[in-house]
């Protein structure tokens, strides 16, 4: 099947997808229509409303942020040039180091910024907790959503999403990986929304450190779906420029209005805890490397904290 005939069969998908799922559950497309509701609702505001002077600063800084985890994933899957494959213990581990410090990354860099700001703007701790914690429902119903009606691949449970039976395993994998660095490209971008290089080089730093051993396991694992050795280089870097991408929605949700800014760390914060939760770590305990993945995991951890404290 040729590249335009996947893209018309994707886009059929998603068309017929949305009316059957919201059909069946009507609860889980309500979920994802509200969210996508208040992203449009926060980008409008951030759009027409005045902004915050060093908007110029952040979105520069941001910009160069998710230029940086992609050249980092791009580093990582080069070695796929001449590696046949890596043990799937050594895998394991390197995909647990990079949810420890995602997990790291959400508490130390997103969630406890978002809480000083919330608190700083409604002038209550309660008030401020409960912006944050709606901007991360919103980020778990954004995930859900794209979960749910993208048709994509986990390694654990197979084929998923609309039409996927339609797509070829590796377009599926590829989408999957998309999913994954999208909402890591956003949370750079709403690290950096008000130009403070404290929240935002921690994260960006442990960001840009875990798309290293990540970008090695895609391009791996694209060669075992069938691709080249240059061809499954070049598709994993690609996968990438999701965060560049997700980078510039990050800073246009949460340059305007002042209360987005602590929504929009809620949200990238939920958004990357629920991948690693959802995706990660399953993926990491499925092959029996359970007690070597956490171990990789709290490394990773540990890792992200003394970042955060150096470079904070």
């Amino acid at each position: 099947m040729t590249a335009p005939d996947q893209a018309a069969v994707l886009k059929r998908a998603f068309g017929q997808a949305w009316t059957e799922h919201a059909q069946a559950h009507p609860w889980s497309a309500g979920g994802l229509a509200l969210a996508v509701a208040a992203l449009v609702w926060l980008f409008a505001h951030s759009l027409t409303g005045r902004f915050e002077a060093g908007t110029d600063t952040a979105l520069r800084y941001g910009l160069w942020g998710g230029l940086a985890g992609f050249a980092a994933t791009a580093l990582g899957a080069l070695p796929g040039l001449f590696l046949r494959g890596i043990a799937q213990r050594t895998e394991d581990v390197m995909l647990g180091l990079a949810a420890g410090m995602m997990l790291a990354a959400s508490s130390f860099s997103l969630l406890l910024p978002g809480l000083q700001a919330g608190e700083a703007i409604t002038g209550h701790a309660g008030l401020g907790a409960a912006t944050v914690v709606a901007g991360m429902a919103l980020g778990v119903l954004l995930m859900l959503g794209l979960d749910e009606f993208t048709p994509h691949e986990h390694a654990s449970t197979g084929p998923c999403g609309p039409g996927c039976e339609r797509v070829s395993r590796v377009w599926l994998f590829v989408l999957a990986i998309a999913l994954h660095n999208l909402p890591e490209g956003m949370a750079i971008g709403t690290s950096f929304a008000r130009g403070d290089l404290n929240v935002g080089l921690p994260l960006t730093s442990a960001i840009a450190l875990q798309d290293i051993p990540e970008g090695l396991a895609v391009a791996m694992a694209l060669r075992g779906a069938g691709l080249t050795a240059g061809q499954a280089v070049l598709v994993a870097a690609a996968t990438g420029f999701m965060e560049p991408l997700g980078a510039l929605l990050g800073i246009g949700l949460t340059s305007g209005l002042a209360l987005a800014y602590p929504i929009g760390l809620g949200l990238a914060a939920g958004a990357m805890i629920f991948v690693v939760s959802h995706e990660v770590i399953p993926e990491t305990h499925r092959n029996g490397h359970q007690t070597p993945a956490t171990l990789g995991l709290m490394t990773g951890f540990a890792l992200m904290m003394v970042l955060d404290t150096s470079l904070g």
